[in-house]
């Protein structure tokens, strides 16, 4: 697609929203931090994670392993797609479908706290991962066209 892969690296450290956040964004913000902190060391939530939705990926919502296949497949993505996973809290399904297809990824949510984890996962399992970035979905800081395909699962804009 020609763009710099630099231009994604944004980084979740110190992070500060780059933009004027709602008063909803900054509550939504403080309660999933708080709910990733907790997860942190919660293994009977993994197991719960892997019996409703077939792995365990640090997801808040509800998408399955079948869902998110079904993703992969109508998106067809491949190891020339850029991906562009929005509120994808500890990277749910975005690194997923980058670990199945080889494609690109970037990861974005208000709490950093989940972007840390996605940033930590992506880099341990050697996924195309273009980078961690907090920001909102009512205002992007990247270019159109930067992205072949978007994801949006388990959260309401």
């Amino acid at each position: 697609m020609g763009h710099d892969p630099a231009m994604f690296r944004d980084s979740v450290e110190g992070s500060a929203l780059k933009m004027t956040a709602s008063m909803d964004e900054r509550a939504t913000r403080a309660d999933y931090a708080k709910r990733y902190r907790l997860r942190a060391s919660a293994t009977v939530v993994d197991e719960a994670e892997r019996e409703v939705i077939g792995d365990v990926w640090g997801a808040n919502g509800f998408t399955t392993v079948d869902q998110a296949d079904d993703l992969r497949r109508r998106l067809e993505l491949d190891t020339s797609s850029r991906l562009l996973d929005v509120g994808s809290g500890c990277g749910w399904p975005g690194l997923w479908l980058a670990q199945q297809t080889g494609c690109e990824v970037v990861v974005t949510d208000l709490p950093p706290e989940g972007l840390e984890v996605a940033s930590r996962r992506a880099k341990a399992e050697g996924l195309r991962s273009l980078g961690a970035v907090a920001a909102s979905a009512r205002r992007f800081p990247f270019a159109e066209g930067s992205f072949d395909a978007v994801v949006h699962v388990d959260l309401i804009c």
